[in-house]
């Protein structure tokens, strides 16, 4: 049971929550412990409420979920998990959540409401999202973005940072992309079994999902680039040599869009990013390249 319950709470999906560091990491403080510790509270924070909305959403799609090849093996699905203990996990997971939040660990009165705010909205969102939005194509993938968003609004209020809309328009644009990627799984799944891993599945098909994949990845690209060369931002980094880090962005969007269309491995980008070698080497080459600009 207890490594059920751990399954339930999807731990390999926090990945995601490194969004939060991203304020820190672009401010040059990621040295600093001060700045460092509200972000790692409110990363735990987000990952613990993320779990509780995952737990929410298993409830919910029991039936649905026992249809499809792979989440008939979810926690709730299976029945290794009881409803009862699924929705106990959750409220745990959100108390524990807000509690991180509203501890007065994070510095600062306005800060602390800010990012709890923050967090309340993102649990909100997405309470709406398992239970009616995800429903509404297009709408699904675009509150997808939008929870990526609230997790670099969180980091950025907790490390005392104001955010550009250069990271906000990347953020969501990245995201949206890596959300209309993994909805081409499930209509491959529709297309070769017949079974709707969701209710909109119908209102999207191949075609359409790579020409809009390829769309984002595009526009995508061209935000970062264009971030790179702006003049205010080379004035703030001290460098003009910042779009050097774009050929690693290009290469992993193009080579996720191959994991995607020729591998069919776009079912979960988190086990991509696990897992893909090619994309470990492009996230460290920008990574280590874009730390050297800014710390060096």
């Amino acid at each position: 049971m207890n490594r059920d319950i751990v399954r339930l709470l999807r731990p390999h999906q926090w990945l995601k929550n490194i969004f939060v560091f991203m304020p820190l990491f672009f401010s040059r403080h990621a040295a600093d412990w001060c700045c460092v510790r509200p972000c790692l509270l409110a990363f735990l924070a987000f990952c613990l409420a993320a779990s509780g909305v995952y737990c929410f959403n298993d409830i919910r799609d029991a039936e649905a979920d026992r249809l499809h090849p792979v989440k008939r093996l979810r926690p709730v699905a299976s029945g290794s998990v009881t409803r009862s203990a699924a929705y106990a996990t959750m409220v745990l997971a959100w108390l524990l959540a807000f509690a991180l939040t509203l501890s007065g660990s994070l510095e600062g009165g306005s800060m602390q409401q800010g990012v709890t705010l923050t967090l309340f909205c993102y649990v909100v969102i997405n309470v709406a999202y398992c239970v009616k939005l995800k429903q509404t194509a297009l709408l699904d993938v675009f509150v997808v973005a939008v929870g990526f968003v609230l997790r670099v609004v969180a980091g950025g209020l907790a490390a005392g940072v104001v955010l550009s809309h250069w990271i906000v328009l990347t953020t969501f644009l990245l995201a949206l992309f890596l959300a209309l990627s993994k909805r081409r799984d499930d209509v491959t799944v529709f297309e070769a079994l017949g079974v709707k891993a969701r209710a909109n599945v119908e209102r999207y098909n191949s075609s359409f999902l790579a020409a809009a994949t390829a769309v984002l990845g595009s526009i995508t690209v061209v935000c970062y680039i264009l971030y790179t060369v702006s003049a205010d931002v080379q004035q703030r980094v001290g460098s003009r040599y910042l779009y050097a880090t774009s050929v690693f962005v290009l290469a992993g969007i193009l080579r996720y869009m191959q994991l995607t269309m020729v591998d069919q491995r776009g079912g979960s980008p988190t086990e991509v990013l696990l897992h893909d070698r090619f994309i470990h080497v492009c996230i460290a080459g920008w990574a280590a390249v874009y730390a050297f600009i800014l710390y060096v």
